[in-house]
């Protein structure tokens, strides 16, 4: 994988489908509402090799926010079962080009894992290149040592967010549309309020990629960040409706050499919950 990249073209994943240290996973996961099912999709068909990585399970399940950050113990549990271990240079990819894979990318990341990245336009974009798709069932993988080191550094937490409101102590990007950061769409999740944290900047995921699904350019992502006063920003931290298109912003960023971006977790599920949290909405009375 290039170092100064963190996304993967379908021709550079086919090239090396058989390397014995490459492992390939399906990260598709869709909103709250969408009728499709990720793990069906991916038995009925899937780039070869590919293992399935549950967004929903792969999380702290005992938290009553979704898919929130698991432990590093049972990150590393989940990753041995699925054959993922160290040294291993990991591929996510999704359904919908860019989306959901960008958050694996970034637990990841967390997990001290930094040979990972995404692939570019994801499962369609595999399609579109006429390459091997496996559509037998899926093979189960040998059981391989995965270790987990934690990286405070890329997370915020409430605590955090409330002390960078405050402060404004760095750029808040928010992933989601902009009716929903208005105020004046309804939140997917019911009973969340609308709006969005004082000082945030609306940066839609659709604005970071292109009509295909797939990321834009190093330089057409570099002028967009430069626009938003964020491409040079002391710290930035990303969220979204429950931190998994906030990844899509941590990714493009690390794509114009801005790795050091952080997720807040629990994104707007979690702030909008909180009878004291400061609310931004911009919709008409």
């Amino acid at each position: 994988m290039r170092e100064d990249d963190p996304l993967v073209t379908a021709d550079w994943l086919a090239a090396r489908l058989d390397a014995p240290d490459i492992r390939i996973l399906d990260a598709s996961w869709f909103m709250p509402g969408d009728p499709r099912d990720a793990r069906a999709l991916y038995a009925a068909n899937r780039i070869p090799g590919a293992i399935y990585f549950d967004i929903d399970e792969i999380a702290d399940t005992n938290s009553s926010l979704p898919h929130m950050l698991p432990s590093p113990e049972k990150f590393a549990s989940r990753m041995r079962a699925l054959g993922v271990g160290d040294g291993a240079r990991v591929v996510s990819y999704d359904r919908a080009g860019v989306f959901s894979a960008a958050r694996v990318w970034w637990m990841f990341r967390v997990m001290g894992h930094d040979d990972v990245a995404v692939l570019d336009g994801g499962f369609p974009a595999w399609e579109a290149t006429n390459l091997p798709i496996e559509t037998d069932l899926p093979s189960q993988r040998t059981a391989r040592h995965f270790s987990a080191r934690y990286r405070a550094d890329l997370v915020r937490n409430l605590s955090d967010m409330r002390d960078i409101v405050r402060d404004g102590a760095a750029h808040i990007l928010d992933a989601r549309p902009a009716g929903r950061f208005l105020g004046s769409a309804p939140e997917p999740r019911p009973g969340l309020k609308q709006g969005h944290m004082p000082g945030a900047l609306n940066t839609p995921m659709p604005a970071l990629l292109t009509p295909d699904g797939r990321m834009k350019n190093a330089d057409e992502l570099r002028a967009y960040f430069d626009a938003l006063g964020a491409a040079h920003a002391n710290a930035i931290v990303c969220t979204c409706g429950s931190g998994v298109s906030a990844a899509v912003i941590a990714l493009a960023l690390a794509r114009i050499g801005r790795w050091d971006a952080a997720i807040y977790d629990g994104s707007w599920a979690e702030w909008s919950a909180h009878d004291d949290t400061a609310i931004v909405s911009d919709a008409a009375p």
